[in-house]
């Protein structure tokens, strides 16, 4: 993808940040919202490739669920001109692998602080039923902060979904692979325990614990060799800090931790002085599981060992053979016919390929019933805040809308939540006309309700009719605000006698408009009110007009005053 490309017209291409087996990762600028993100693109040569496509969008609903403060954000998914791409949060920093490299040995608590930080990413995961099957630390970034992100779910698969590998392929990084992995049994959430027992070993020894000069050999070391103690590398790891390695890393998963919170309970207490006297942990249990090959292995296996079910495969005992008896043979027979009959019957009532049909925008019972009419299924409703739909309405569906499938596949859907919300905030004592702007600016629609106040000065806001911690979507929400009109005088007073410059004081304080007029066009200076409207006890409010006139007064009588 070359740089100065928009994807969708938004996202801005600025250069690479890696690229994988399946898809290429790159620095871009999000011209919305004015923002660096990162932006995953699935291979080209990968474009009609189902299977990866799946991979790809499984992803994309797997991050949508999960909301941790270490885990990667997503913020967009979509197609560009065919290419499936997804966009996530840019973490400026590197991976806990070039961490590691960079500044071991590292610091103890620093160690529990990164690893405190990765099992509560893994713990949000596991909750939803969502194993990550590849952690290790290129998978495991942290930004200039030190705050870890854990990204690259593209193989994670839901447990609800799926507990074996699909054909027993092996698909993690073979430094960081669980026993059982390597031999292509059941994976569980113990799988990725497994996993960050290597990574911590790694951050507390600076490598890890197998090496060869094959992928196969270090993975028959997985579930062959014991693991070695942290300590034997380095004598001033704490034995309790070893444990949790050597717990997490056993090779049977009843002696492994059953869950994260069991290894994060561990963890907070390793380097307390009552923990400084433990012995070294030791499994209670070892059996060996019947191991089954791994496909994409075998060439390479069989070069490395002649003798391949010596290797990679437990041989049991040979059994006696035993002569089949003729009831037993025609019994044999009647399964085998049975079989093909059953089998003859499916070939005619195989499901046929259609395409995923366009369900944007329409409402979930819409979308239900087109795919209903495809002979498609309804898969994982997820939801979603999306400015671009209705809440309740399709935003993206996995496989996406054009796919070729069988028919009875199931389609995942991502519903609208409708607009982001967010906490409205407390805008009491703030000037009302300020607050108005930038609350119209992003688009909520304002009211006022005038009121008096002793303690509140005019103009500023009394009372709003929202919440400051309620969550709203600002472009449809609707305000109230009681806006002071300053303090409220009982009525209008008698400035009769009152001098010209006392009137201003009174007008000015009553927040009055004051107009002046003189009772004759005499040339003598008129300088006290002798005449006012409002007339005397009727009630003012802030920006009345005050209306006074203004005589002299009479030299034979200080109470009287004269018209000319």
């Amino acid at each position: 993808m070359r740089a100065g490309y928009a994807i969708n017209g938004r996202y801005r291409i600025i250069r690479s940040l890696g690229e994988g087996g399946m898809a290429n990762v790159y620095l871009a600028y999000d011209l919305i919202l004015e923002r660096e993100v990162a932006v995953k693109l699935l291979r080209l040569d990968l474009s009609d490739d189902k299977a990866a496509i799946r991979r790809f969008q499984r992803e994309a609903n797997s991050l949508i669920e999960l909301d941790d403060p270490h885990i990667v954000d997503i913020f967009d998914v979509g197609e560009d001109h065919g290419m499936q791409y997804l966009v996530m949060e840019y973490v400026k920093g590197m991976d806990l692998k070039r961490y590691i490299e960079k500044y071991k040995p590292l610091a103890y608590a620093k160690v529990i602080e990164i690893m405190e930080q990765i099992l509560s990413a893994v713990k949000e995961a596991h909750s939803h039923g969502i194993i990550h099957r590849d952690l290790k630390p290129q998978n495991i970034l942290l930004d200039e902060a030190g705050n870890v992100k854990i990204t690259d779910f593209g193989i994670a698969i839901a447990l609800a979904e799926e507990t074996m590998t699909k054909t027993n392929t092996l698909m993690g990084s073979v430094h960081y692979i669980s026993p059982e992995q390597a031999r292509g049994s059941m994976i569980t959430q113990q799988s990725d325990i497994y996993s960050l027992g290597i990574i911590l070993f790694e951050m507390l020894t600076g490598r890890v614990p197998y090496d060869g000069e094959t992928a196969v050999s270090i993975a028959l070391k997985h579930y062959r060799s014991q693991m070695p103690a942290p300590r034997s590398f380095k004598r001033d790891i704490p034995q309790a800090l070893e444990n949790i390695v050597l717990h997490a890393t056993a090779k049977d998963c009843t002696d492994r931790y059953q869950n994260v919170e069991e290894m994060q309970a561990d963890l907070a207490t390793c380097l307390d002085e009552k923990r400084a006297a433990e012995q070294q942990w030791r499994p209670r249990t070892h059996v060996e599981e019947e191991t089954k090959i791994l496909p994409n292995f075998y060439d390479e296996v069989a070069r490395e060992d002649k003798n391949l079910t010596k290797t990679i495969q437990i041989t049991p005992e040979p059994k006696k053979a035993v002569k089949k008896t003729p009831k037993r043979l025609k019994i044999w027979l009647l399964m085998i016919l049975s079989i093909l009959v059953v089998l003859g019957a499916l070939i005619y009532t195989l499901p046929k390929d259609v395409s995923v049909p366009d369900l944007k925008g329409m409402h979930k019972k819409e979308a239900v019933q087109l795919l209903e009419s495809q002979r498609l299924s309804l898969g994982k409703v997820t939801y979603q805040y999306d400015a671009r739909y209705d809440a309740g309405c399709v935003t993206f569906t996995s496989p996406s809308k054009g796919t070729t499938v069988k028919q009875r596949t199931k389609i995942d859907l991502i519903l609208s939540k409708g607009l982001p919300k967010k906490a409205f905030g407390d805008y009491r004592g703030r000037d009302f006309s300020d607050v108005k702007r930038k609350l119209k600016a992003q688009g909520v629609t304002v009211k006022q309700e005038k009121q008096y106040s002793d303690s509140v000065a005019s103009g500023e806001i009394i009372a709003q009719s929202i919440s400051p911690k309620k969550k709203v979507a600002f472009a449809k929400t609707t305000v109230t605000f009681t806006v002071s009109q300053g303090q409220n005088f009982e009525g209008m007073i008698d400035l009769t006698g009152y001098t010209l410059s006392e009137a201003k004081e009174y007008a000015r304080e009553c927040g009055l408009e004051l107009v002046v007029k003189k009772a004759s066009s005499s040339k003598k200076k008129a300088t006290f009110v002798i005449a006012q409207e409002p007339a005397v006890g009727t009630p003012l409010h802030e920006g009345d007009v005050l209306e006074i006139t203004l005589g002299r007064k009479n030299e034979n009588s200080p109470y009287n005053y004269e018209v000319e």
